[in-house]
Formats: structure tokens, sequence, C-alpha cells
């Protein structure tokens, strides 16, 4: 009978996380970090972009969902066009990032670039691992327009801690409790497309490309019928100089997962000069955000958010925090933020 109790309650529970919800984590600073969206963004700086971001969502429930990573890409080779020089030091009380600096704004030169994505996603007993490395090619189609593919491939591991489950009774069947730690791994193939200017930008992915059957079995437990489903998302932006000092990002990211309805995010980011921003979000049917930044040099960048629910969990839950630092490595621009990613 706990056998047969166990089968029904680990099928509920991998169906949920892998058939009728979204397989992939949210992000609400993915505004500071498109590449984490889409692989065709990877190598679009002239400097090796890191990123690490920390995420706790739901703060108050237990066992809620709980994601960090770690990414980097760059340009495989660099050029010389906007790299600092001793006349290029920021001057005191202009803004670097004024109109004069868009007027002389250029496409991106032909170039590949070059990624790496290192992904942990814990919620409860299920555990997403993934790591994968990513390809892309940038090339200017008009004098301020550049388009961009990328691709990205690696590993996915899924794994159920058995010993974590709980049954609310203090008597489980010793074979389950002790069934530790089941695994499953699968490759991982997500690819896309990246249109940017200075003022715009239009991006299409699909991340878990290959639609996989996935099972977990170690001859105790044992789960079928699981799924991994593509991921699609379509990002758009464009900036507007509101002022000298101060400039409007309006973004929206739109995600179709199959079976689920179409989700969407709908973002805006305020930028004074090149060092400090703050933002809103808000996701439909979910809730809000709201985000800060400030870029401390021009090699280091932290961001923070804070996401309140506006469905039945904001009467459980404390909200979201996600926390982001970036190192801009390699960087020799004049200014302290990206020239293409604003």
């Amino acid at each position: 009978m706990k056998s047969l109790k166990l089968y029904v309650l680990l099928v509920g529970i991998f169906m949920t996380v892998v058939v009728t919800a979204q397989q992939r984590p949210y992000y609400t600073q993915y505004i500071m970090n498109n590449y984490i969206i889409n692989p065709a963004v990877a190598g679009i700086e002239n400097y090796w972009d890191v990123k690490a971001s920390h995420r706790m969502q739901w703060v108050g429930i237990q066992d809620a969902p709980v994601t960090t990573y770690i990414t980097m890409h760059g340009p495989l080779k660099k050029n010389d066009f906007g790299w600092e020089t001793a006349t290029s030091m920021r001057a005191r009380g202009e803004n670097p990032r004024g109109q004069a600096y868009w007027q002389s704004y250029q496409s991106a030169e032909p170039h590949h670039g070059i990624g790496f994505t290192m992904l942990n996603d814990k919620t409860g007993p299920l555990n997403r691992f993934a790591a994968f490395g990513t390809y892309s090619y940038h090339l200017g189609i008009s004098p301020t327009t550049s388009l961009s593919a990328g691709v990205s491939a690696g590993i996915s591991n899924m794994s159920l801690d058995a010993s974590k489950l709980n049954f609310g009774t203090t008597t489980v069947d010793p074979a389950v409790a002790g069934s530790g730690l089941i695994n499953q791994i699968r490759p991982d193939i997500s690819a896309g497309l990246w249109l940017y200017s200075k003022d715009y930008f239009l991006g299409v992915s699909a991340q878990q490309i290959v639609p996989q059957n996935v099972a977990f079995s170690n001859n105790t437990v044992y789960v079928e019928k699981g799924k991994l489903v593509p991921h699609l998302f379509f990002s758009a932006g464009y900036r507007m100089q509101l002022s000298q000092d101060v400039s409007l990002l309006p973004s929206t990211l739109i995600r179709y997962v199959s079976p689920l309805p179409i989700g969407f995010d709908v973002n805006a980011k305020f930028m004074y000069q090149d060092l400090l921003w703050v933002g809103g979000s808000y996701r439909y049917q979910d809730g809000f955000a709201g985000m800060v930044g400030l870029n401390i040099s021009h090699n280091i960048n932290i961001g923070y958010s804070y996401d309140l629910q506006t469905s039945r969990l904001n009467t459980v839950s404390k909200g979201t925090h996600e926390i982001l630092i970036g190192f801009q490595l390699g960087n020799k621009y004049g200014d302290w933020c990206p020239r293409n990613l604003w």
C-alpha cells in the first residue's frame, strides 16, 4: 500500500514539474543578462561579460525554488573601436551616454562569440543542474544595425532525492527512505536570433529544443511518462533618451510553453548617465517587481530585484529576492555600461 501511495505521489510531483509547468526557472533581472535567455547574445560586447545570480523565490514557503547561475561570454576577437585612451576618461558632470555618444554608434564588425553557462535550480526534492557552451556569430547588416545567431549545447541533469520526500507520517518504507538520489542526464540544446541597434533590440529563442521523455528509476521508486518540452521566448526593447542624463528602456518578454497559455512580462528601466538604474516589471497574472542597479566601475556592476506576487501565494510568501553581480573582464571602454545591451 505504501509503495502504491509513493508511486502516485511521485507521479503527481513529476508530472506537475515536467509537464504542466514551465520547466525553466524564472528570472527577473534578465534585462541585465539577456544571454541567460538567448544564446545569440554571446560575444555582443568587446569584452568578457561574467554574471552570477542567486534567486530565492517565494520566501517563507518551505522547499520553494532556489536558482543559482553563472554565465560568461565574449568575442573570440576584439576590435579597437571605442577602447579607452588617455583622452577618453569620464568627464566630471557630463553624461558619457548622452546624445553625442549615440551619434557615433556603429554596427558590429563580423565576429564570432562564445559563452558558457552553469546553472542549478532546486525545488524541494527535485533538482536540475545544467552546463552548456555557446557559439554565436555577429554581422552588421546596416550602418547601425546588427544581427546575431547563436546555439548552445550541453547537458541537463534532473535528480530526485527520494529521501527528502515528506509523506506526513513517521512510518515510511525503509526501502523508500533509503532510495537516495535518482538521476537522469539528458542533452540540452538552445538556439536564438538577436537583432540590435542603438535604439532597439528584437530577439527570439528556443530552449530545450528537443522534446524528451524522462523517467526516474532505482528499482524502488519509478516514475515515467514525464516529458521535457521546448520553451519559446520573444524579446523586444526600445531605448528613449528622455534628457541628456536620463534614458528609458521599455521592454517585454513573451514566453510560450505548450500546453500552457502565452505568458509575458512588461518592463521599464530608467538609467541615469552610465551609473545608476531603477526599474519595474509586471508579470501577467503573477505579480510585480522592483529593480535597482549600480555600475561601481567599468569592471563591476550589481543589481537587486524584489518580486511581489498578486496570486494567492502572497498570503504565505514574503516575496522573491534576486541578486546579480557582473564583471566586465578586459573592458577598455571609456564608459561604464554595455554598448549594445543597455
